[in-house]
């Protein structure tokens, strides 16, 4: 059925339900669910039940009556007519891997899930992709190395590729090639009227702004082209890999890192994490990344070897196994409030501060319980992003984060929100006021509270 017959049908159906006093989310789901099965496609499916699309955080998750498994991009169109028609609020999630705490999605509202919507399809040439929007990074980092080229993504593998676009979009990649959303050549949405439009930067450009970098305030976006970059399966990898060093030499290595000029090939993480069960040994871990061999690596951060890491596990390693990291931080479940905050500088004492404000929070209430929570540090080169001007997209920080740190509370008892959030937002502060900023441009994906519902398509 087209959908102008479908929208004419279904407001006669909301009159009639209206006439016959069917109130209430009884109301509401008649005629959403009547709405759907004229319009959607065959490999669509509508669940009514949260637990269809699972989330990477159960903390303050939206709680929808309806989950609709998105098949073709038009069927997304559908859920949002159909959404709107019913009266129901609605958002899309790709990985679901948002941490928003500003939803409002209950018992008669609906979650448009996009995963079925991975598709990728490389040009002959290899210099541009076609991504559906429920597309993961592992599928489009696998997808790219079979067809010997590079594209610019996150580096965790169950995040959503459209909802890390969507924030800005962050990469190892980026010394080379800039943000995601410098990255992006055109993009299929679905706007909150049920309209689907193509965005480029000459068609719309307003919203072609606002689209790259703030978040999903806008539309749903459906499929996107974005620029390939061909590299022989040979070539395409990168030195990277954990050094962990004693609590001791904290001062020095946070030194170090302040000091390093971060060329085009390079990037590097700093982690307080544990060695999960059962011991949940808290360690201090650097994590540096090169675009190039092992000794062009190792000669770029010699000030950080000059620390003295007393494990080293780094090496050369596959494009599509470059993410192989985040495997533990993609764990499904839990209860993951995280807070986030950029800098312009670490300060040795803060970071000295942190490691004692961690090891207690771990000691106090129990690697079993708390063992997997985490504070990161993530630092880029961003000569390439910065020449596009903070004005080029609304993502307005490419000048200002040298620096960008997340802290995430880890734990499964709901009870424990309280200390958890606690501990966690205390943690923001302490890097927010030795950050050398003079305001807070947090990175929009690691904010918490959300200002918006990011978790479209994350």
């Amino acid at each position: 059925m087209h959908l102008p017959k479908l929208l004419l049908l279904f407001w006669s159906l909301v009159s009639l339900g209206a006439a016959n006093s069917i109130s209430g989310r009884f109301a509401s789901t008649k005629i959403l669910d009547n709405c759907l099965q004229a319009g959607l496609s065959k490999g669509a499916t509508v669940v009514h039940s949260s637990s269809a699309a699972p989330r990477w955080s159960e903390y303050d998750e939206p709680m929808p009556g309806t989950v609709i498994n998105a098949a073709t991009e038009n069927d997304v169109q559908v859920a949002v007519s159909c959404s709107n028609i019913s009266g129901s609020t609605f958002f899309a999630q790709g990985g679901g891997n948002g941490w928003a705490t500003t939803f409002r999605i209950g018992q008669k509202d609906v979650t448009i899930n996009l995963r079925k919507l991975n598709r990728i399809q490389f040009s002959g040439d290899k210099t541009q992709v076609t991504v559906q929007g429920g597309t993961i990074i592992s599928e489009l980092v696998d997808a790219a190395y079979d067809n010997n080229a590079q594209v610019v993504t996150g580096n965790c593998n169950c995040i959503g590729v459209m909802g890390a676009l969507l924030g800005g979009g962050y990469s190892r990649l980026m010394g080379k090639h800039g943000f995601m959303v410098d990255n992006v050549l055109s993009l299929n949405i679905v706007t909150g009227f049920g309209v689907s439009k193509t965005i480029t930067a000459s068609a719309d450009p307003d919203l072609w702004f606002a689209l790259r970098g703030a978040g999903a305030n806008f539309a749903i976006v459906t499929s996107a082209v974005m620029k390939a970059y061909p590299t022989p399966q040979a070539q395409n990898g990168a030195w990277l890999g954990p050094l962990i060093f004693s609590p001791d030499s904290i001062e020095a290595l946070v030194t170090a890192i302040n000091g390093l000029t971060l060329t085009p090939e390079m990037a590097i993480f700093l982690y307080y994490a544990t060695s999960g069960a059962p011991d949940y040994t808290p360690a201090v871990i650097a994590f540096p990344f090169y675009l190039g061999s092992e000794a062009s690596g190792r000669s770029a951060f010699a000030s950080i070897f000059a620390v003295h890491p007393i494990t080293d596990g780094t090496t050369w390693t596959p494009y599509n196994h470059v993410n192989d990291g985040s495997v533990n931080f993609c764990a499904l479940g839990g209860r993951k409030p995280s807070y986030g905050a950029a800098a312009a500088q670490l300060d040795p004492a803060t970071w000295r501060t942190l490691w004692n404000e961690y090891t207690a929070f771990l000691n106090t209430n129990g690697g079993d319980k708390v063992g997997n929570s985490t504070i990161l540090m993530e630092a880029y080169s961003l000569g390439v992003a910065q020449t596009a001007g903070d004005s080029s997209s609304a993502y307005a920080w490419r000048s200002t984060n040298r620096f960008n740190m997340v802290v995430i509370a880890w734990y499964n008892d709901a009870s424990f929100d309280a200390t958890g959030t606690s501990w966690a937002a205390g943690i923001r502060e302490l890097l927010r006021n030795t950050g050398g900023l003079p305001e807070d441009p947090t990175y929009a994906l690691y904010l918490s509270p959300f200002p918006f519902d990011s978790s479209v398509q994350v």
